[in-house]
C-alpha cells in the first residue's frame, strides 16, 4: 500500500513521501497562482480551479486567498460560495453539497496526528533531527443548503447534514444532523431549522 493509499484509507502515513510531497507542492503552486490572479479574471481562475480541485459543479465562487493541502480531494456541488481566507486541509476527501455558503476564515481539517510524540515523530535520526510527523485522516462531508459561519473549524471525520447553519466561531467535533442550527465550542445543536 502506498503512502497516498494509506492517507486516503485513514491509516497512519508518512506525509514526507515523495509522491505526496509532489502533489502537495503542485497544489501550493496552483493555490498561489489562484490567489494572485486578478479578481475579475474569471477565465484564469476557472482554469486553475479545474486543475486544482477534485471536482466541482456549476457556479462555484471562491474568493482569494484560498488555501489547500492537495486540492484534488475537494469536491463541490452546484452553487457554492467560499469567502476569503479559508483553509481546507484535504488530506482526505472533503465533500461539499449543493448551495453551500462558507464564510471567511473557515477551516476544514481532515488530518490529525497521534497524541503520543514518539508515534508522531518516531525515533530521532543520528543527527538529532526528526522525520516528517506521522499523520492520519478522516473525511469531512457537508450536505446541501449548508451555511458555515465565519471562523468555524470543522475537525476530521465530521458530517454536517442538509439544511444546517453552523454559527460563527464554532468548533465542530461531532456530526451535526440535518435541519438544525448549531453553534459553540464544541458545536451543539441549539434548535431545529425550519
Amino acid at each position: 500500500m502506498t503512502e497516498k493509499e494509506k492517507m486516503l484509507a485513514g491509516e497512519l502515513y508518512d506525509c514526507g513521501d515523495p509522491e505526496l510531497l509532489a502533489l502537495w507542492h503542485k497544489a501550493k503552486d496552483l493555490a498561489r497562482d489562484y490567489n494572485r490572479t486578478d479578481s475579475a479574471d474569471a477565465g484564469t481562475k476557472d482554469r486553475i480551479l479545474n486543475e486544482l480541485l477534485g471536482s466541482r459543479g456549476k457556479n462555484l465562487w471562491i474568493t482569494a486567498p484560498f488555501y489547500v493541502d492537495y486540492g484534488v480531494n475537494i469536491h463541490f456541488g452546484n452553487n457554492c460560495e467560499v469567502n476569503m481566507n479559508c483553509t481546507f486541509l484535504d488530506d482526505n476527501r472533503i465533500t461539499i453539497g449543493d448551495n453551500a455558503l462558507i464564510a471567511p476564515n473557515v477551516q476544514i481539517y481532515t488530518a490529525f496526528h497521534p497524541t503520543n510524540a514518539k508515534d508522531r515523530f518516531g525515533e530521532p535520526r543520528a543527527d538529532g533531527s526528526f522525520a516528517f510527523c506521522k499523520t492520519q485522516t478522516a473525511p469531512v462531508t457537508i450536505g446541501n443548503n449548508v451555511w458555515i459561519g465565519g471562523g468555524a473549524i470543522l475537525l476530521p471525520g465530521v458530517t454536517i447534514g442538509d439544511n444546517v447553519v453552523i454559527g460563527a466561531g464554532s468548533v465542530v467535533t461531532k456530526d451535526i444532523p440535518s435541519d438544525t442550527v448549531a453553534c459553540g465550542n464544541p458545536c451543539r445543536v441549539v434548535r431545529k431549522n425550519h
